[in-house]
Formats: structure tokens, C-alpha cells, sequence
């Protein structure tokens, strides 16, 4: 029979261990969901609860999302989303400090629409901050403790390392995001640029193909740009591109993606569109550009036109480079004949 010496030396040693493993992990992926689910799995392992949660936190609304639950039905909890502030998980989240209450029955902090939701029954809660540099990105919750005064003294300190964890997870992910968006994101409009394209027209290009779909890409070029740059120079000239790639963005579907392509032009990816309707959209965009102000800030307002070339996957071209030149070719030959047109491959 082992000695309470020697079961305190296994559960130190495995609480090591659990830190050891999840550092290593920290050092090697990018995977979040990954990461916080071998953290919650550790938390699970070496304290004696009914269930555990992470819940992250949107760093606008304030409102706390579960994302992992370990001891409760996954599926119905995973995206149940508490208000800012709400509950003794959204009191830990707003002011940063851990709370550890032994009887939930007579706290007005505590919430029972997740009990009601899941059919469990809580009667402790140990919720702590996952904090860095200063800032709260979500709260670990671990329910129904077995001995809160041993929780406590023993699990704690090595609970607060892996919440330290969880946070740098969480803080990596989200750097690695923005560093991302910031790749495939055009610096004056803030929608997508040209590299952003090639991959995501890739994609579509297979879906398309596997779907036995249609693509449509668009080139759109504005018209007498320079005369605009001249005018204004280049500073109000690129808030002119940002206003115009707004007006046009106006009139898209979420499915549908807007690409700042390169000087004054714009390509539009319209999937799971036949030529008709994308030609009814485009013409929309068109008016809705002739109807536009720009800089209404200024003493003279701008007011333009554009011209568009429509090109169709596979109706008219069979690959990437042919279906955007043929795109191309479209809008240019608008450009030399009229202007202020839509035309088609």
C-alpha cells in the first residue's frame, strides 16, 4: 500500500509532468483548439471535479463563448455564448480576479440558465482569468469541486501555470491571425489584395470543378482615374479607391470576395454564379458607382464611372491565368470602346 508521502510524490510528479508535456506543445503548433484541448484534458485528469470549461473572451462585445467542456455533453454547450459580464465566469472576466465559491446557491453572481440548459446541477464553482500582459482573453471554470479547501492548497499552483498557458495559446493564435489577414489584406482599402487571390481563386477554381458549378471573376478599372489624382493628388486619390471599394462591397454577398488588384482596378469573385446574374450584379455596382459622391468632405465632390469585364469558369476559360486575362481583356476593351460599361468574355 502506498504511503501519503508517496501518493503526494505521484500527483507532483504528474502535475510536472501535465506543465512539461503542455510547454512543449506551446513550442510546436499553432493549433489552438488543440492546445486548449490537451490543457482542459490535463485539468480533467489531475482535479477532482464534475466538469471543466474554457470559455474565450471577444475582445469588442466583452461576451464569453465556450469552447471546450470536458464532463458535460460538448455539443450542447460549445458556442453558448454568456453576456459581458454575466455569470460568475463573466465577474472573473471583467474584473480579472479568480473567485472561488464553495455554495453557488446564495450568490447573486451565479447564473442558471447553463444548468437549466444542460440539466446539471452546480453547486461549486472555481473560475480563474486566462491574463496576459494586463488583458483578460478568456476564464477557465472548473464545477462541482470535490474539496475546495484542497483544490485549493494543492491544485491551484499548478492550475494557475497551465491558465498561463491557455493565455499565451490564445495570444500566439490570435497574433498569428492578424499577421495573416495583414498578408492577404491591401493597406489603403483594407480589402483582400492580389495574393490573397491567387490562393483563395485556387480554391474556388477545385470547388467549382468537384461541384460541377460555375465562377465568375470580374475586372473592374476606373474610369479617368489620373484626372482624379491630378485633381486631388495622391492622398485623396486612394481615399477615392477605399470609398469606391466600398460602394462596391455594398452590393456583394458574403460568398462573394472583393480584391483590390492594383493601381485604380478591382476583381470581384462571384461563386456559384451563372454569367446572367453576374452580369445583373455588376451592372447594379456600375449604377450604384455613378450614383456615389466621393469625398464629400471636399468643396467638389468627385463623381466617376468604371468599366467591367466578366469572364466565366469553365464557360470560358479552363484555368486561372486564362480566366483572369480573359477578365482583363473584357474590361480593356469596354475601357478603348465607351467606358462606363459592362462587358463579356
Amino acid at each position: 500500500m502506498k504511503t501519503t508521502i508517496e501518493k503526494h510524490d505521484s500527483s507532483e510528479t504528474r502535475r510536472l509532468m501535465a506543465c512539461l508535456e503542455t510547454g512543449k506543445l506551446l513550442t510546436s503548433t499553432l493549433n489552438l483548439r488543440g492546445i486548449l484541448e490537451h490543457i482542459m484534458g490535463k485539468v480533467s485528469q489531475l482535479i477532482d471535479a464534475e466538469n471543466w470549461s474554457l470559455l474565450l473572451k471577444d475582445q469588442e462585445s466583452g461576451e464569453l463563448t465556450f469552447e471546450i467542456a470536458v464532463g458535460i455533453d460538448n455539443n450542447v454547450i460549445r458556442g453558448v455564448r454568456l453576456a459581458r459580464g454575466e455569470g460568475i465566469a463573466g465577474c472573473v472576466a471583467e474584473t480579472g480576479i479568480p473567485i472561488y465559491q464553495s455554495d453557488v446557491s446564495d450568490d447573486p453572481r451565479f447564473n442558471k440558465d447553463i444548468d437549466e440548459q444542460t440539466g446539471f446541477r452546480t453547486t461549486s464553482i472555481a473560475c480563474l482569468p486566462l491574463t496576459i500582459h494586463g488583458s483578460v482573453v478568456g476564464v477557465i471554470e472548473i464545477v462541482n469541486i470535490t474539496d475546495m479547501e484542497k483544490f485549493k492548497a494543492n491544485d491551484l499552483p499548478f492550475l494557475n501555470i497551465l491558465a498561463d498557458y491557455a493565455a499565451i495559446a490564445i495570444e500566439n493564435s490570435r497574433n498569428f491571425a492578424r499577421i495573416r489577414r495583414m498578408s492577404v489584406t491591401d493597406e489603403y482599402t483594407g480589402f483582400y489584395n492580389v495574393r490573397y487571390l491567387h490562393q483563395i481563386l485556387d480554391e474556388l477554381i477545385e470547388k467549382a470543378d468537384r461541384d460541377k458549378t460555375k465562377l465568375a471573376v470580374v475586372f473592374g478599372d476606373i474610369d479617368n482615374f489620373k484626372k482624379v489624382v491630378d485633381e486631388y493628388g495622391h492622398l485623396l486619390g486612394s481615399q477615392v479607391l477605399k470609398e469606391v471599394a466600398h460602394t462596391i462591397s455594398l452590393s456583394l454577398t458574403e460568398k462573394d470576395i472583393l480584391v483590390k488588384y492594383g493601381g485604380d482596378e478591382y476583381v470581384i469573385i462571384l461563386p456559384d454564379k451563372t454569367k446572367e446574374e453576374a452580369i445583373e450584379l455588376v451592372n447594379t455596382i456600375l449604377q450604384c458607382i455613378r450614383e456615389a459622391q466621393y469625398l464629400k468632405a471636399q468643396p467638389d465632390p468627385v463623381k466617376i464611372t468604371a468599366s467591367f469585364g466578366i469572364a466565366m469558369y469553365p464557360d470560358d476559360a479552363q484555368s486561372k491565368k486564362d480566366l483572369l486575362l480573359l477578365a482583363d481583356n473584357s474590361m480593356y476593351r469596354i475601357k478603348k470602346a465607351q467606358k462606363d460599361g459592362v462587358g463579356t468574355a
